[in-house]
């Protein structure tokens, strides 16, 4: 591995269930995502641009553009992006092994999401939840988790600006919050104010790598302005696409082979019949 965690970022991952990846972009590297996204025209959900989808969770979060490594080369760049592929590999774990259940990466989920003032996502996920496409486990001396999130700042994330709010832990939580459905996801929820969470503030370039089962959402934006974050999530290989989406040929046709692997890990077979039935 080229850019391994260090035993400080297994521990830290281990205990709060996410690390915080200062400069994890270069300016240069923002500047091309941000221009990449200003080429984008207005969406309204379920618009496409391309093989680009415009999409909502809810009613008050924002609008995501899926499929956002369609968006051309700086996008494809992050799939295995040399300031987090190795440390995603080692949580995601079952690389180079003969571990059925794991295998190679798989990003299910990608997008671009955009947050205005007075919009948020509320809690969701958490230890407690027991759900096996995010679950977190350590066994046998080796991470083995199903879902782990890269978060990228393309704006700074200070106060007021709405930023994502994670508890501490909670990816090994027994017990549900008590008070987590007063902010769980809904029209309107954030994750202000509901004890034991903190607000992760970022500066662009910063990328937030955490385990899905955290609890976690965001901070309600006040200030003027717009969020801009990009959110790539990888598990194993046997996991399939939340919401049904598919690469294009034309983006599988121009990715690296290494990009291309965890993109669309498992080849179809072809079906030729050769007997008759």
């Amino acid at each position: 591995m080229a850019n391994p965690p260090s035993d400080l970022d297994i521990y830290l991952f281990d205990l709060r269930g996410y690390l915080l990846l200062k400069e994890a972009l270069t300016p240069a590297e923002v500047a091309d995502l941000n221009a990449g996204l200003d080429a984008i025209p207005p969406l309204q959900q379920g618009d496409w641009y391309g093989y680009v989808h415009a999409h909502k969770y809810g009613k008050t979060d924002g609008l995501n553009l899926q499929q956002i490594y369609e968006a051309g080369e700086p996008f494809e760049k992050l799939i295995d992006h040399p300031s987090w592929i190795d440390k995603i590999k080692y949580f995601v774990g079952g690389e180079g092994t003969f571990d059925y259940n794991h295998g190679p990466l798989f990003i299910d989920e990608n997008l671009a999401n955009f947050r205005e003032p007075g919009e948020a996502i509320g809690l969701h996920s958490g230890g407690h939840s027991g759900a096996k496409r995010n679950q977190y486990r350590y066994h046998a001396g080796r991470f083995m988790c199903g879902q782990v999130n890269i978060l990228v700042a393309l704006t700074d994330i200070g106060e007021g600006d709405g930023g994502t709010m994670i508890i501490p832990g909670s990816h090994k939580a027994n017990f549900i919050h008590p008070h987590f459905d007063r902010h769980r996801m809904a029209p309107g929820a954030s994750v202000d104010g509901i004890e034991g969470a903190v607000e992760i503030q970022m500066k662009a370039g910063d990328a937030l790598l955490f385990v899905d089962t955290l609890s976690h959402g965001s901070a309600k934006r006040v200030n003027e302005g717009i969020r801009r974050i990009l959110v790539y999530r990888y598990g194993p290989s046997w996991g399939n696409f939340r919401h049904g989406y598919q690469p294009s040929p034309e983006l599988l046709e121009r990715l690296t082979p290494e990009r291309r692997k965890i993109v669309q890990p498992l080849q179809l077979i072809p079906r030729v019949p050769n007997k008759k039935a």
